[in-house]
């Protein structure tokens, strides 16, 4: 637990109060010191406060980024291999806390964020929470109205719901601590930065309810993150190494696997919430890029083997 801080130190976020009744906050970071002081501005309005702040720096140290952090009264991490998982499991490991939230470092919280995104975890069997990205400030306005929440476990469907983004991102999540001790909760091949550039929330996800937790998707836990166009080629070839590497790391759902691709190259409504809905670019793309995509997403997924632990 942090001790009472010095007069020449920030002051503390929190009240003093044992890891277990409190949350961190992770803000993974890298080259945006700009964002980074909107996101820990607005961390600051939040109410409740957190109890601590860590901005983890997935580069080599940069100065700028290191006075925002401090002048901002939050520790400041410096993970240097580049990978966002790689960084958000090093701000997992830095926490003390039981309960760590994440946001990006271009996210923007509302002020009353916090505890939505919390309160799920007075159930034990929660390991994770989600809340909703929106694009503007409006769009978090409108989420007022607070839809229901929704629990995934080893029900229907819920392989394809956690793998394929049924339960949110990582732009706005929060995890159990204890729930992801003793293995690495983000997939280190996953998400910017890595080899195969998508799905490394997802893939969490689908990994804690395997292992007998629940996940939960909080929609009054609102932050503001804008949506950004995608490389379609790029987007296909990474999708391909991703449903490569769950179906060689979930055998006991291969055949949920293969039944969802079918759904989505047919374009069928899919039984559960997702938006959105319909298919997207990737799979409106045309044949030239779902071929090329399976070819270079093969090759991509062969050279980067699961390595040892």
């Amino acid at each position: 637990m942090n001790t009472a801080a010095s007069p020449s130190a920030p002051a503390p976020l929190l009240e003093q109060k044992s890891p277990q009744q409190t949350v961190t906050v992770v803000i993974c970071t890298r080259n945006r010191p700009d964002d980074l002081r909107k996101c820990l501005e607005a961390i600051s309005q939040s109410q409740p406060a957190p109890y601590e702040v860590v901005v983890v720096d997935n580069t080599a140290g940069d100065n700028e980024t290191k006075r925002i952090t401090r002048e901002s009264g939050a520790r400041y991490v410096v993970e240097p291999t580049p990978g966002l998982s790689r960084a958000r499991n090093r701000g997992l490991a830095e926490s003390n806390s039981e309960i760590v939230a994440y946001l990006d470092d271009d996210a923007i919280p509302t002020s009353h964020w916090l505890e939505p995104l919390v309160e799920p975890f007075a159930d034990p069997s929660v390991a994770a929470v989600t809340g909703e990205t929106v694009p503007s400030e409006s769009d978090a306005t409108r989420r007022s109205l607070e839809p229901p929440r929704r629990l995934c476990n080893q029900d229907q469907y819920w392989f394809e719901i956690a793998a394929f983004g049924g339960l949110g991102i990582g732009a706005n999540m929060a995890l159990r601590k204890s729930a992801c001790t003793g293995w690495k909760v983000f997939n280190e091949r996953l998400g910017r930065g890595a080899p195969f550039r998508i799905g490394e929330e997802s893939h969490a996800f689908t990994s804690l309810i395997a292992r007998g937790y629940s996940v939960v998707h909080a929609p009054a836990a609102t932050v503001i993150h804008p949506f950004k166009q995608i490389n379609v080629a790029q987007e296909a070839k990474s999708s391909i190494a991703y449903w490569l590497l769950l179906f060689s790391e979930f055998s006991d759902n291969r055949l949920d696997l293969i039944r969802f691709l079918v759904k989505r190259l047919q374009r069928k409504r899919l039984p559960w919430p997702r938006i959105p809905q319909e298919a997207g670019e990737i799979i409106n793309s045309g044949w030239r890029i779902h071929l090329q995509a399976v070819l270079a997403g093969v090759l991509l997924f062969l050279r980067n083997p699961r390595p040892r632990d």
